[in-house]
Protein backbone atom coordinates (compact mmCIF):
# COMPACT_ATOMS: atom_id res chain seq x y z
CA UNK A 1 0.00 0.00 0.00
CA UNK A 2 1.08 3.28 -0.55
CA UNK A 3 1.17 6.15 1.27
CA UNK A 4 2.20 9.94 1.17
CA UNK A 5 4.55 11.62 3.47
CA UNK A 6 4.09 15.31 2.62
CA UNK A 7 7.24 17.06 3.40
CA UNK A 8 10.33 18.63 1.20
CA UNK A 9 12.36 17.65 4.18
CA UNK A 10 14.33 14.74 2.50
CA UNK A 11 15.77 13.14 5.94
CA UNK A 12 12.17 12.80 7.11
CA UNK A 13 11.28 10.74 4.00
CA UNK A 14 14.78 8.34 4.83
CA UNK A 15 13.50 8.16 8.17
CA UNK A 16 10.46 7.03 7.66
CA UNK A 17 10.90 4.46 4.64
CA UNK A 18 13.49 3.36 7.27
CA UNK A 19 10.73 2.60 9.54
CA UNK A 20 8.13 1.37 7.45
CA UNK A 21 10.86 -1.12 6.20
CA UNK A 22 9.26 -4.80 6.42
CA UNK A 23 5.82 -3.05 7.22
CA UNK A 24 4.13 -3.36 3.46
CA UNK A 25 3.68 0.22 3.24
CA UNK A 26 5.63 2.11 0.16
CA UNK A 27 5.91 5.79 1.57
CA UNK A 28 6.08 8.33 -1.70
CA UNK A 29 7.66 11.93 -1.16
CA UNK A 30 6.10 15.32 -2.33
CA UNK A 31 8.53 14.55 -5.33
CA UNK A 32 6.63 11.58 -6.12
CA UNK A 33 2.98 13.14 -6.84
CA UNK A 34 2.02 16.05 -8.30
CA UNK A 35 2.57 19.86 -7.05
CA UNK A 36 -0.16 20.94 -5.22
CA UNK A 37 -0.72 23.95 -3.42
CA UNK A 38 0.35 24.27 0.19
CA UNK A 39 -0.91 26.03 2.74
CA UNK A 40 1.44 27.74 5.11
CA UNK A 41 1.70 26.34 8.82
CA UNK A 42 -0.31 28.73 10.75
CA UNK A 43 -1.63 26.36 13.72
CA UNK A 44 -1.06 27.18 17.48
CA UNK A 45 0.18 23.80 18.04
CA UNK A 46 2.68 20.76 16.33
CA UNK A 47 -0.83 18.78 16.05
CA UNK A 48 -2.70 21.42 13.95
CA UNK A 49 0.19 21.90 11.79
CA UNK A 50 0.81 18.47 10.83
CA UNK A 51 -3.23 17.45 10.35
CA UNK A 52 -3.02 21.06 8.37
CA UNK A 53 -0.88 19.32 6.25
CA UNK A 54 -1.46 15.61 5.74
CA UNK A 55 -5.33 16.88 5.08
CA UNK A 56 -4.38 18.98 1.98
CA UNK A 57 -2.44 16.26 0.87
CA UNK A 58 -4.94 13.60 0.67
CA UNK A 59 -7.30 15.96 -0.93
CA UNK A 60 -4.90 16.46 -3.10
CA UNK A 61 -3.74 13.23 -4.55
CA UNK A 62 -5.88 10.76 -2.64
CA UNK A 63 -3.89 9.07 -0.95
CA UNK A 64 -3.34 8.43 2.55
CA UNK A 65 -0.92 10.74 3.74
CA UNK A 66 0.82 11.67 7.12
CA UNK A 67 2.88 14.71 7.76
CA UNK A 68 4.64 15.69 10.98
CA UNK A 69 5.16 18.92 12.93
CA UNK A 70 7.85 18.82 15.21
CA UNK A 71 10.91 21.05 17.03
CA UNK A 72 12.54 21.83 20.35
CA UNK A 73 11.11 23.09 22.89
CA UNK A 74 13.41 24.66 25.76
CA UNK A 75 12.43 25.20 29.57
CA UNK A 76 14.27 28.24 29.72
CA UNK A 77 12.73 30.03 26.76
CA UNK A 78 8.94 28.39 28.26
CA UNK A 79 9.12 25.64 25.55
CA UNK A 80 10.06 28.13 22.34
CA UNK A 81 10.88 27.88 19.90
CA UNK A 82 8.27 25.06 19.52
CA UNK A 83 6.43 25.26 16.49
CA UNK A 84 8.54 27.98 15.27
CA UNK A 85 11.77 26.11 15.42
CA UNK A 86 12.49 26.13 11.68
CA UNK A 87 11.68 29.41 11.24
CA UNK A 88 13.07 30.57 14.85
CA UNK A 89 15.64 33.19 13.21
CA UNK A 90 13.34 34.61 10.75
CA UNK A 91 14.02 32.66 8.08
CA UNK A 92 12.47 29.20 7.31
CA UNK A 93 14.97 26.55 7.36
CA UNK A 94 17.98 28.20 8.06
CA UNK A 95 19.14 25.76 10.53
CA UNK A 96 23.00 27.78 10.98
CA UNK A 97 21.05 30.67 11.93
CA UNK A 98 18.21 29.19 14.19
CA UNK A 99 21.09 26.95 16.02
CA UNK A 100 22.70 30.34 16.77
CA UNK A 101 20.04 32.41 17.58
CA UNK A 102 19.00 29.50 20.33
CA UNK A 103 22.71 29.34 22.22
CA UNK A 104 22.79 33.08 22.08
CA UNK A 105 19.60 32.91 23.71
CA UNK A 106 20.56 30.38 26.20
CA UNK A 107 24.26 31.37 26.95
CA UNK A 108 24.08 32.59 30.65
CA UNK A 109 21.55 29.77 31.89
CA UNK A 110 23.30 28.01 33.63
CA UNK A 111 23.46 24.08 32.62
CA UNK A 112 21.38 22.92 35.35
CA UNK A 113 18.51 24.57 33.91
CA UNK A 114 19.29 23.36 29.75
CA UNK A 115 16.69 21.06 29.53
CA UNK A 116 14.46 20.83 26.63
CA UNK A 117 12.74 18.49 24.68
CA UNK A 118 11.89 17.64 20.58
CA UNK A 119 8.45 17.17 20.34
CA UNK A 120 6.47 15.93 17.35
CA UNK A 121 2.74 15.30 16.16
CA UNK A 122 2.42 12.98 13.35
CA UNK A 123 -1.15 12.97 11.69
CA UNK A 124 -2.79 10.02 9.23
CA UNK A 125 -5.27 11.21 7.08
CA UNK A 126 -7.76 8.88 4.61
CA UNK A 127 -8.75 10.42 2.10
CA UNK A 128 -12.87 10.63 3.19
CA UNK A 129 -11.85 8.36 6.41
CA UNK A 130 -10.19 8.39 9.59
CA UNK A 131 -7.71 10.97 10.90
CA UNK A 132 -5.22 9.90 13.27
CA UNK A 133 -2.91 12.22 14.97
CA UNK A 134 0.06 10.65 17.68
CA UNK A 135 2.55 12.25 19.50
CA UNK A 136 6.46 11.68 20.42
CA UNK A 137 8.65 13.50 22.91
CA UNK A 138 12.31 12.81 23.52
CA UNK A 139 14.29 14.70 26.63
CA UNK A 140 17.48 16.02 27.08
CA UNK A 141 19.37 19.21 27.41
CA UNK A 142 20.57 21.82 25.28
CA UNK A 143 24.72 22.08 25.07
CA UNK A 144 26.98 25.12 24.97
CA UNK A 145 28.39 24.62 21.05
CA UNK A 146 27.35 22.40 17.93
CA UNK A 147 28.83 19.02 18.16
CA UNK A 148 28.38 16.09 15.35
CA UNK A 149 27.69 15.98 11.82
CA UNK A 150 24.67 13.26 11.58
CA UNK A 151 20.86 14.81 11.61
CA UNK A 152 19.76 17.93 11.30
CA UNK A 153 18.23 21.22 12.98
CA UNK A 154 19.10 21.84 16.73
CA UNK A 155 20.49 18.05 16.42
CA UNK A 156 24.00 19.31 17.47
CA UNK A 157 23.11 21.17 20.41
CA UNK A 158 20.55 18.32 21.75
CA UNK A 159 22.12 15.87 24.36
CA UNK A 160 19.11 13.04 25.06
CA UNK A 161 18.91 11.69 28.50
CA UNK A 162 21.17 8.91 29.45
CA UNK A 163 23.72 10.22 26.30
CA UNK A 164 26.54 11.88 26.47
CA UNK A 165 26.56 12.71 22.77
CA UNK A 166 24.58 14.89 20.99
CA UNK A 167 21.58 14.15 18.77
CA UNK A 168 24.08 14.83 15.57
CA UNK A 169 26.73 12.28 17.01
CA UNK A 170 24.05 9.50 16.92
CA UNK A 171 24.39 6.98 14.44
CA UNK A 172 20.51 6.81 11.97
CA UNK A 173 19.72 3.83 13.82
CA UNK A 174 20.22 4.75 17.47
CA UNK A 175 17.93 8.51 16.47
CA UNK A 176 15.26 6.14 15.28
CA UNK A 177 14.84 3.85 18.40
CA UNK A 178 14.63 7.15 20.54
CA UNK A 179 13.84 10.56 18.75
CA UNK A 180 10.71 12.62 18.83
CA UNK A 181 9.81 11.07 15.48
CA UNK A 182 10.58 7.66 15.15
CA UNK A 183 8.17 7.27 18.79
CA UNK A 184 5.16 9.39 16.74
CA UNK A 185 6.20 7.67 13.89
CA UNK A 186 6.42 4.02 15.51
CA UNK A 187 3.23 5.15 17.08
CA UNK A 188 1.00 5.56 13.50
CA UNK A 189 2.52 2.14 12.19
CA UNK A 190 0.06 0.13 13.59
CA UNK A 191 -2.83 2.63 12.03
CA UNK A 192 -0.61 2.53 8.46
CA UNK A 193 -0.42 -1.42 8.65
CA UNK A 194 -4.45 -1.79 9.14
CA UNK A 195 -5.00 0.61 6.12
CA UNK A 196 -2.75 -2.16 4.27
CA UNK A 197 -4.34 -4.91 5.64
Amino acid sequence: MKILLATRNAAKLVELRRLAEGSGVEVLGLADVPEFPEAPETGATFAENALAKARDAATATGLPSVADDSGLAVDALNGMPGVLSARWSGRHGDDLANLNLLLGQVGDVPDERRGAAFVCAAALVVPGGAEEVVHGEWRGRIVRAPRGTNGFGYDPIFVPEGEQRTAAELSPEEKDADSHRGRAFRALLPHLEALSG
